[in-house]
């Protein structure tokens, strides 16, 4: 027999209107029964089957386009591609990169009150400081050295040359003159100079994706994409940034 709640009855001290709450049924007792019997017999059913499966995995291999997939021995465990060693000279030279970026931006607080160039600087100098730790914890995991140079010696290389810049990197005379720029003339200085910077880590993502079995290192992929997309947004932002200030020197 069904079950059913008792009416409830609220009265408004004023109007005395009467709200009677919406019954509800509940489902006979002999379905409830039925229905706790099948669950009962359902957990029991998937016990028994985890139980049971003590078979091991089976490990398919999808084959190439238009080949069938081959099944692998339990046994068969994942390896990681073997390391590039231009995907290490990659991170150790985009680490020398973005420490001159970093450097070309802490010049901007004493050299400018440009608030464009001031929040554009901020922008840079946060992005690239964090890409590098996030470089060198690449590195360091794959027990690589930091940096290309010899311990002691900066401006050499591991056999002892002369280290010649990374792409677009600036000169020390360049970063010289920057230094000694104020105003207009450093705005100027730096904007130019960034921009030569950002191509050159553009042709440094080309040059690793240009090589045989570089940058298939799903971290290396998605940083050197992720850069080079940020870092073209950033040379349309100054290139404009350039182009408003020739027009304003020009009315």
């Amino acid at each position: 027999m069904p079950v059913y709640a008792p009416k409830l009855k609220f009265y408004h001290p004023r109007h005395k209107l009467t709200l009677q709450s919406t019954r509800w049924a509940a489902a006979p007792i002999g379905a409830l029964i039925a229905a706790c019997a099948f669950a009962g017999f359902f957990s029991s059913y998937a016990s028994a089957q985890q139980a049971g499966s003590a078979e091991p995995p089976v490990v398919v291999q999808p084959g190439a386009p238009g080949m069938p997939s081959k099944t692998l021995p339990s046994t068969t465990t994942g390896t990681l591609p073997p390391l590039s060693h231009a995907d290490v000279e990659f991170m150790q030279g985009m680490i020398m990169h973005h420490a001159q970026a970093v450097e070309m931006t802490a010049l901007i607080s004493s050299h400018t009150e440009n608030k464009d160039l001031r929040r554009l600087g901020a922008k840079i100098s946060s992005s690239q400081s964090d890409e590098i730790k996030f470089m060198q914890r690449w590195l360091a995991a794959r027990g690589e050295p930091i940096s290309m140079a010899m311990p002691g010696m900066p401006d050499m290389d591991q056999s002892g040359r002369p280290m010649p810049l990374m792409p677009g990197m600036l000169t020390p005379e360049q970063m010289e003159a920057l230094r000694k720029a104020n105003g207009a003339e450093f705005d100027h200085l730096f904007l130019t100079g960034m921009i030569q910077h950002h191509n050159g880590a553009l042709t440094m993502v080309k040059d690793l994706f240009d090589t045989a079995g570089a940058g298939q290192d799903a971290d290396i992929f998605n940083f050197a994409t992720d850069a080079d997309n940020t870092q073209r947004a950033e040379i349309k932002i100054m290139e404009s940034m350039l182009e408003k200030k020739s027009l304003e020197e020009k009315r």
